[in-house]
């Protein structure tokens, strides 16, 4: 269970104080470096939960679907700005994130992708592409300023970041349709 340990110590370093100052200071950073690290840490952690509750995967998550559409909805939820905010100014929301993160989008990602199909994972990242494209053209293309513990210049470098992603994740997809993947696997 060593991957468990090292989930947990990225986790307890997540939550340092200084640590959780550094990473908020930023809104591209806040968005697209603490938040998916907490992500990661629920991924390491997944097995050992898997471990100590085995059935519970099994009953609710057998054909990975529900912790998909759970991920999808936690994901989305965090896209909205004044999730961002709220999570800076009410620290119910702030621990809201330290909990949600991990254990609704980490856990259930790493428990439902191992189930879904090529295709199937193709439309997740079509999904997610799309959200991220959307979010791109509204923090890019906004007049006002959209949290208000940011500055607008951090709302349009948060919005191109979402937009290099969005197109990552289409170039990834195109890209499926061309490689042979047999060739690669065992």
């Amino acid at each position: 269970m060593r991957q468990a340990k090292y989930g947990i110590i990225l986790y307890i370093f997540l939550m340092l104080p200084p640590v959780v100052t550094l990473f908020e200071f930023n809104m591209t950073i806040h968005m697209h470096m603490q938040m998916p690290l907490l992500a990661a840490a629920g991924m390491l952690m997944y097995p050992f939960l898997k471990q100590k509750f085995p059935g519970f995967f099994e009953k609710y998550n057998k054909n990975g679907i529900p912790g998909i559409i759970l991920f999808l909805i936690v994901v989305s939820y965090w896209l909205l700005p004044r999730a961002m905010d709220e999570a800076l100014t009410i620290p119910a929301v702030e621990i809201f994130k330290f909990i949600s993160w991990p254990f609704l989008v980490g856990v259930p990602l790493r428990d439902s992708w191992s189930k879904f199909s090529v295709m199937g994972k193709n439309v997740v990242l079509g999904i997610l592409s799309i959200l991220f494209v959307l979010m791109a053209v509204i923090y890019i293309f906004s007049d006002s300023q959209l949290c208000n513990n940011y500055l607008i210049v951090e709302q349009i470098t948060l919005g191109w970041a979402f937009g290099f992603i969005a197109l990552a994740l289409i170039i990834y997809i195109v890209q499926q349709f061309f490689i042979d993947h047999s060739e690669y696997e065992e």
